[in-house]
């Protein structure tokens, strides 16, 4: 009997989670802007998003998406269509007259979004990032064999979580440090910048990439 390929897989998995794109730069940008709790609770919506779409790798959902390119193409385009809001908002922040660090701080403590929100964020942009399906999927034909059982599924997607929850979770615990918050703040508009250019380029670049299913 053929064994699961964890190594391949999970090495696999790191990589895509782990590198800068539209999930990391939406946990930087809420916990340096509103602090470690809210970043924890977006990374939380992304972990759970993530976890989804390992499942919906791992029992076949891929399949549902590449009979039906109808329904892979709306959720790529609602995702497109949120990044580039979030460009737009990071754009408005950047062009707001610049204040002291502690003034800053305090307005941005006032306007913090609840909890709910900032999950509800973080599941939002997972979730309309079909590609994550696609390439879990060719991660499972891979490192899995055709005969595999429920529980070497379960095993793959336990590991799959904890890794995810690794990363995610330590992106808002490392950008919502105080050192980094404090540095972002005298830097907000140049960060703001940035983060409007990188968001704007993802939206633009999902809008514009063609999937062969």
């Amino acid at each position: 009997m053929q064994e699961i390929h964890y190594v391949l897989i999970l090495m696999g998995a790191f990589v895509a989670m782990a590198s800068p794109g539209p999930a990391t730069l939406a946990i930087a940008s809420t916990s340096m802007n509103q602090g470690r709790v809210q970043g924890l609770a977006l990374a939380s919506g992304i972990l759970t998003g993530s976890l989804f779409w390992s499942c919906s790798a791992a029992f076949g959902l891929g399949a549902v998406l590449y009979a039906n390119v109808w329904l892979f193409e709306s959720l790529r385009y609602v995702g497109a269509v949120y990044l580039l809001f979030l460009a737009y908002k990071s754009c408005r922040s950047a062009m707001t007259n610049k204040s002291d660090t502690s003034k800053m701080l305090a307005t941005l403590e006032t306007k913090k979004t609840s909890l709910h929100t900032a999950y509800f964020r973080g599941l939002a942009i997972h979730l309309t990032n079909p590609k994550a399906i696609l390439f879990l999927g060719s991660l499972f034909a891979m490192g899995m064999p055709s005969s595999v059982s429920t529980q070497g599924l379960l095993s793959v997607i336990v590991l799959l979580t904890i890794q995810s929850a690794c990363i995610n979770l330590g992106y808002a615990v490392l950008f919502s440090n105080p050192r980094i918050r404090q540095g972002y703040f005298k830097m907000k508009r140049g960060f703001d910048a940035a983060f409007t250019l990188m968001f704007g380029i993802a939206g633009i670049k999902i809008l514009l990439s063609k999937v062969n299913i």
